[in-house]
């Protein structure tokens, strides 16, 4: 299986070299994204409250995460996995409720 994988990788390679249009002109190696060509420094500094959210959400989509198995097997896990599913939730609320009492998510 691990053969064919990487034969498979190798080969697709080696087909885009070989059939691939080789024609290079200035507007091909331009920066693109979204359908506009790049204003400014591609280096530009950001506000530690952009990361500060990014952070967030990645935390409370993690608490999603562990919200679907749970709900899955919750008749299994009875009321310790009540207890501890919501002592889970509750930790996360706490949490919130910190940044947003700090005004993380305030945006100005």
């Amino acid at each position: 299986m691990f053969v064919l994988a990487v034969l498979t990788a190798v080969g697709m390679v080696t087909l885009t070299s070989v059939l691939g249009p080789k024609k290079a002109f200035p507007e091909k190696n331009e920066p693109f994204a979204c359908g506009k060509s790049p204003i400014g420094d591609g280096r530009q500094r950001f506000s530690v409250k952009f990361y500060l959210t990014a952070v967030l959400f990645i935390l409370f989509d993690i608490e999603a995460v562990f919200l679907y198995p749970w709900a899955v097997i919750y008749r299994r896990l009875g009321w310790f996995g009540f207890v501890e599913m919501l002592l889970f939730i509750v930790i996360l609320g706490i949490g919130l409720l910190y940044v947003c009492k700090k005004g993380a998510l305030k945006w100005e």
